[in-house]
């Protein structure tokens, strides 16, 4: 194998990765700077303020990108294994 080949494996994982927790990482972020200003505004410092929406966040997210992450893992799954019959030469 080619350590140009064995880099572009590499690199694509990486990137197919933060393609697929970048709506997760955007929306924990999104709900946890809302909940903070909603704290800094009324003085509330509960922990479960901060924990319980994103709570819901995630499982709202979650079923509601399932068939886009299936489809996506399906379909990249099946790429990287048919370019493993390349990577012999």
């Amino acid at each position: 194998m080619n350590p140009e080949i064995a880099i572009d494996i590499f690199k694509t994982t990486i990137m197919f990765a933060l393609w697929i927790v970048a709506p997760f990482l955007l929306t924990m972020l999104v709900i946890g700077l809302l909940t903070s200003l909603f704290q800094s505004v009324t003085s509330l410092q509960e922990q479960s303020l901060t924990f319980a929406p994103k709570l819901v966040a995630m499982s709202a997210l979650s079923l509601l990108l399932a068939p886009w992450l299936l489809r996506t893992l399906s379909e990249f799954t099946i790429n990287t294994i048919s370019r493993m019959a390349t990577l012999a030469h």
